[in-house]
């Protein structure tokens, strides 16, 4: 089977026979791949009504568990994004009746931030939708060559972590 890659890869190969090409292989595919999956993300969101930023912080509250709450600096590590730009989001997120702030009974002065119904069933459908997307992705490989790709996956992201 030949695809896109193949064809980019012999046409450098043809032009700069002097570098090894190996990653050409990998990483475009790689490229390509992330885009296809970008799409489906944004799709599956935006048929439940929220963005992928929006999904990003529901998701990190839903996934602490029952009562889905944390604390702003903790949704700052899970997302990975400023203080400020967190309090965008809340706030926004607070204003679709998503989240809701209360005070942290452990620290006067801090807010948890928590789930509502609302932004439970949010993150919960566009999730559900995500996952039978991904799925589609990984239709054409064996259970066991999906999980021999994630771990391949997992040496490559492991400099990073």
């Amino acid at each position: 089977m030949r695809d896109e890659v193949d064809d980019l890869s012999e046409a450098w190969a043809r032009e700069r026979p002097d570098l090894d090409l190996a990653p050409v292989a990998v990483f475009s595919r790689l490229s390509r791949l992330s885009r296809h999956l970008d799409l489906a993300r944004r799709q599956a969101f935006t048929a439940h009504g929220i963005e992928s930023w929006e999904f990003d912080v529901l998701a990190a509250l839903r996934r602490a568990g029952t009562p889905y709450e944390l604390s702003p600096g903790r949704l700052l590590r899970e997302t990975l994004v400023t203080s400020g730009t967190m309090t965008n989001r809340v706030d926004r997120l607070a204003s679709r009746g998503f989240v809701e702030r209360y005070p942290d009974p452990e620290d006067r002065r801090g807010v948890l931030v928590r789930l509502t119904p609302e932004g439970k069933a949010a993150v919960d459908g566009a999730f559900t939708a995500l996952i039978e997307a991904e799925k589609a992705f990984l239709e054409s490989l064996s259970t066991r060559q999906q999980t021999e790709l994630a771990d391949l996956l997992r040496r490559l992201l492991a400099p990073f972590s």
